[in-house]
C-alpha cells in the first residue's frame, strides 16, 4: 500500500470508526460523558418562591423606608412554615428559603435596623418583588434542561441533579489496551542492565487518555518481546477486552517489527500503512468488526504527535467528544527548512502571534516535547 497524507488518513479514520454503544450511568459518574438523549425537566426550578438573600420578607408599601414592621418570626432553608403575614409585619428569611404566600418583597439584612423586634429600612429605596426568585424562573417543568449531543461538564452534571435526575443516557468511552513491544525495555524503578532503556511510552499514553477523560480503570497495559507468536498471542487477548488498541513500536522495516504480520495473523484489516509525515512514518491503522488497532511507532515523540493527530480524532468518532487540538495559523518566529513531499510536525512554544520552533527535534527525544505548548504542522 502507498504511502498516503495526512489529511488522507484522518479521512480513513472518519470513514472506519462508528460511535460506541449508550450506556446508563449515575450521574455523579457522567463527568466527561456525552449525552445521547435529550434531557427534559419534570420540575420547576426553583419548585416554590425563593429568597435570593438573607434578609427580611414583607408586603410592600409605597414608602417602605418611613415605615417598620414588627418581626414574626424566621424561616430557614428548608423550613416547611408559612407565616401569614399583615401589612405591618415582616419575617426574618435565610437564602434558599420559600417566601411567604402573603410576602412579595424581601430587603438583604445588611439595608434593615432591628430595634425591639421591629423592623426599619435603611438606606436606599427599594422596589416591590426585589430579591424573589419566581417559580421556574431558571427552568420550567416541560422545558429541554439539556439537548442529546451535550458534553456533560462538571456544571452540567449538577444542573441535572438539580432537576433530582440520578442516572443519565451517554455515550460509552472505549475500553483501551495498550501494547508495549521491544525486548530493549525496562521498567523505571529498575536498574538498567546492558543494552536496556526505560520505558516511556505507556505512561506517556496512560497520561494523555486521562488527558481527554479516558479513565485510568479503562485502560490496560500489556507488554511483549520482539517475538512473533508471543505478539500474536497478547493481540488476540486485547483484542477480546478492548475497543481499541494501541501497540507502540514495531511497525517499522526493522528484523524485529512484527506488528504488521501480527496485525494480520489476527485477522485484521489494514486502512493503511505508512503516512507522508515526520516524525511518525510508519503509522498503522486497522479496524476488525468495530474495534480499531493503532500501530504507533515506537520512538516516544512519535507516539505523542500520532496520538494527538489520530488516536484523539478516533476517540472523538467514538465517543461524541472533542478532544482533537485547537488549531491556528501563526507566524513562525524562526526559519525552517524542509523538502517537499513531507508534512512536518514540530514542538514548537506559541507566544501571541509568533511561534518559536524549539530544539532537539529528533523523534526520539520527548525533553523538548515536555517543554512545548503546540504541534507545529509545516504542510
Amino acid at each position: 500500500m502507498e504511502l498516503i497524507t495526512v489529511n488522507e488518513a484522518k479521512d480513513v479514520i472518519r470513514k472506519n470508526v462508528s460511535p460506541l454503544k449508550d450506556i446508563i450511568l449515575p450521574i455523579e459518574q457522567a463527568w466527561g460523558y456525552v449525552l445521547s438523549e435529550d434531557i427534559i425537566s419534570e420540575i420547576n426550578i426553583p419548585p416554590f418562591r425563593q429568597s435570593a438573600m438573607d434578609g427580611f420578607a414583607f408586603r410592600y408599601a409605597a414608602d417602605p423606608c418611613n415605615i417598620s414592621w414588627q418581626i414574626r418570626g424566621t424561616i430557614a432553608a428548608g423550613s416547611q412554615i408559612n407565616i401569614e403575614l399583615r401589612d405591618d409585619e415582616a419575617v426574618k428569611i435565610f437564602t434558599g428559603a420559600e417566601v411567604p404566600d402573603t410576602a412579595d418583597t424581601i430587603v438583604m439584612v445588611e439595608k434593615t435596623s432591628v430595634t425591639d423586634n421591629r423592623l426599619t429600612i435603611d438606606g436606599d429605596l427599594i422596589s416591590k418583588g426585589d430579591h424573589i426568585r419566581d417559580v421556574g424562573s431558571e427552568i420550567q417543568k416541560g422545558d429541554l434542561a439539556l439537548s442529546c449531543g451535550s458534553i456533560l461538564t462538571p456544571a452540567a452534571v449538577g444542573f441535572l441533579a438539580s432537576l433530582g435526575i440520578s442516572r443519565v443516557r451517554v455515550k460509552s468511552k472505549p475500553a483501551v489496551a495498550i501494547i508495549v513491544t521491544g525486548n530493549e525495555l525496562q521498567t523505571p524503578g529498575t536498574p538498567l542492565l546492558k543494552g536496556q532503556v526505560y520505558e516511556s511510552n505507556s505512561f506517556t499514553l496512560m497520561a494523555a487518555l486521562q488527558q481527554i477523560g479516558i479513565k485510568t480503570d479503562m485502560v490496560k497495559i500489556h507488554k511483549a518481546p520482539d517475538e512473533l507468536d508471543h505478539l500474536v498471542d497478547t493481540l488476540k487477548k486485547a483484542m477480546e477486552e478492548a475497543d481499541m488498541i494501541l501497540l507502540t513500536g514495531g511497525i517499522s522495516a526493522g528484523d524485529y517489527d512484527y506488528v504488521l504480520a501480527a496485525t494480520q495473523a489476527c485477522g485484521i484489516r489494514q486502512l493503511f500503512h505508512k503516512v507522508k509525515q515526520k516524525p511518525g512514518k510508519p503509522l498503522y491503522c486497522g479496524r476488525q468488526n468495530e474495534k480499531i488497532v493503532f500501530g504507533l511507532p515506537g520512538n516516544p515523540s512519535s507516539v505523542l504527535t500520532c496520538f494527538y493527530l489520530y488516536v484523539t480524532l478516533a476517540i472523538d468518532l467514538m465517543t461524541g467528544t472533542n478532544n482533537r487540538p485547537v488549531t491556528s495559523i501563526s507566524k513562525l518566529a524562526n526559519p525552517y527548512h524542509k523538502k517537499s513531499g513531507f508534512t512536518h510536525f514540530l514542538k514548537g512554544m506559541i507566544n501571541g502571534s509568533e511561534v518559536n520552533i524549539l530544539g532537539s527535534q529528533e523523534s526520539f527525544k520527548l525533553q523538548s516535547f515536555s517543554r512545548a505548548n503546540c504541534l507545529i504542522e509545516i504542510p
